[in-house]
């Protein structure tokens, strides 16, 4: 049987297909931040027929402060829930489970969009940050409890609105993955970014505080920087040593990407592009890794599968083209 094909826990929750549509913001959204029908329509629309094993939906923003553009997707306060809930129906009527990605921008946050100054690790210029932009405000204790709390009070609210699971977005250059990384991470408290404990040391918080509100039963993944490509950045062996301990602390799915050099690996065009990551990582735990990036077909996906490069394949802009594209590529493999 193919491996594209075939069935993969993740937690309590058993997928019937490997492949996963990945969180791609879309401009389909009211401002402030609640799901209109145009953006259910979106969603029922590319997992129509079940091909997709799991779609995540595009970031949605846990408190106003950390608000990353216009047009993003809310669930900040219960006034979120209603509209989320029919975005889950559109899916679920595909026979498709559905997980909502959890964010905050942190210091890639501007007060044109939340009002408020920007908020980081550390009052530090950020990798790759635009020339003009004023310099976040470094967090106080107090902060750093306000965010922990946003995540788990989102995660409740994605639950209520019937999602089937949450992804922590630590990756492409936002907050948490500008705790995670030395670049951006000058602090000397329980957080400092000279070691490794102090870097992961929110993201564990927010996973216990998750899980407390949403229960043991509840698939919570993160998806993690697990490079930043840049000199003094993040490592490959940084994300091996934090996927370790957030597989220890509870975690049932790593979704493995860039962090502030985003959604490429220098040099790297192929299939899968992220491979080198997710398969070290994968060799390192025992939950399911997700891989995203350059696949173009059924066939590089389920290559990617069988050489262990990951048990789980995310595409993204090939669905994004196509909506016709999971039928296609799944039908493929069927006959291969």
């Amino acid at each position: 049987m193919k491996l594209l094909i075939s069935e993969l826990p993740v937690g309590s929750l058993t997928l019937k297909k490997r492949l996963v549509m990945p969180p791609m913001a879309t401009p389909k959204n009211e401002n402030n931040g609640l799901a209109t029908d145009e953006v259910c329509k979106y969603y029922a629309e590319k997992s129509q027929g079940g091909f997709l094993g799991l779609v995540i939906t595009e970031h949605c923003y846990v408190s106003i402060e950390g608000k990353a553009h216009n047009g993003q997707l809310s669930l900040a306060d219960d006034s979120t829930v209603a509209g989320l809930a029919q975005l889950t129906q559109s899916i679920h009527k595909n026979g498709t489970p559905v997980f909502a990605q959890l964010n905050h921008a942190g210091g890639r946050t501007q007060k044109e969009i939340t009002g408020t100054r920007a908020v980081a690790p550390s009052a530090v210029v950020l990798p790759r940050s635009k020339e003009g932009i004023p310099i976040a405000q470094a967090m106080t204790a107090q902060d750093i409890q306000k965010v922990v709390m946003d995540f788990a009070q989102a995660a409740r609210r994605a639950k209520q609105a019937d999602y089937d699971g949450v992804e922590i977005h630590s990756a492409h250059g936002y907050l948490l993955n500008q705790f995670f990384s030395p670049l951006s991470n000058r602090r000397t408290d329980a957080y400092a970014g000279n070691t490794l404990e102090g870097r992961l040391r929110l993201h564990l918080e927010i996973l216990a505080a998750i899980r407390t509100e949403v229960g043991n039963e509840y698939p919570i993944a993160l998806r993690l920087a697990a490079c930043d490509f840049m000199e003094g950045g993040i490592t490959p062996e940084d994300a091996v040593w934090a996927a370790k301990r957030l597989e220890s602390a509870g975690l049932d799915l790593l979704d493995i990407s860039g962090g502030f050099g985003g959604y490429t690996n220098p040099g790297h065009m192929e299939p899968g592009y992220f491979s080198p990551l997710s398969q070290t990582v994968k060799q390192a735990v025992n939950i399911p890794v997700l891989l995203t990036g350059g696949v173009q077909t059924g066939a590089d996906a389920e290559c990617l599968l069988e050489d262990g490069k990951a048990d789980l394949i995310g595409v993204g802009r090939a669905l994004l083209k196509n909506s016709a594209w999971a039928k296609e590529a799944i039908t493929a493999v069927q006959t291969m």
